[in-house]
């Protein structure tokens, strides 16, 4: 997605670690009519799928995958990280061990919202070593319900996390792979 390519290099900034800070327009400060143009795309990638939900995890995919869900007309479900006294019933539990914060969360989906009947979209902002999508995939497995694919803003293709799933037999489409990024020269090249 050029659009997004586009962006990326113009206002993403490589820090130390394989670190890309994108927060101006995708994880802190959310430009909503590039979520919107990138739920387009994400709808034409799985059109073929009987998507009837989308499944992210807090904090930074929620706002991407809300606006892909328009383009769906379906619900969005997120994971929750933490525990809270308004949840309640039987929960779908995995552990996920983050890239970004180098921390291991249990997170959670209360199963009235993820059953046999559903066929999920995974959608996230990165994709990096995978960690979050296969717990996510855990917990979709785990309902019963069927993995229709993973929709991704930036994957990492430097990185294992997208070989990995791909390699489970489940269908990828990441907007923007990267190919390499340079800490020292900001620069960042792309594989598609």
């Amino acid at each position: 997605m050029e659009l997004l390519k586009e962006r990326i290099i113009r206002d993403g900034n490589v820090k130390k670690g394989g670190v890309l800070k994108v927060d101006s327009f995708l994880n802190h400060q959310m430009d909503v009519e590039l979520f919107n143009r990138m739920g387009e795309e994400f709808k034409r990638r799985f059109s073929d799928r009987p998507i009837n939900k989308i499944l992210t995890i807090e904090a930074s995919g929620i706002g991407i995958a809300c606006i892909a869900a328009q383009h769906f007309n379906v619900p969005v479900v997120f994971a929750k990280k933490a525990q809270s006294i308004n949840l309640d019933g039987e929960m779908l539990s995995t552990k996920i061990q983050s890239f970004t914060h180098q921390r291991v969360y249990d997170v959670i989906v209360s199963k009235k919202f993820l059953g046999p009947e559903d066929h999920v979209l995974i959608i996230d902002d990165f994709l990096a070593n995978g960690c979050a999508v296969d717990g996510l995939i855990d917990l979709i497995r785990g309902a019963g319900a069927t993995v229709e694919g993973v929709g991704i803003a930036i994957e990492k293709g430097f990185q294992d996390g997208g070989k990995r799933i791909r390699e489970k037999g489940i269908r990828v489409e990441s907007l923007a792979v990267i190919a390499s990024m340079d800490d020292e020269t900001g620069e960042i090249t792309f594989c598609n």
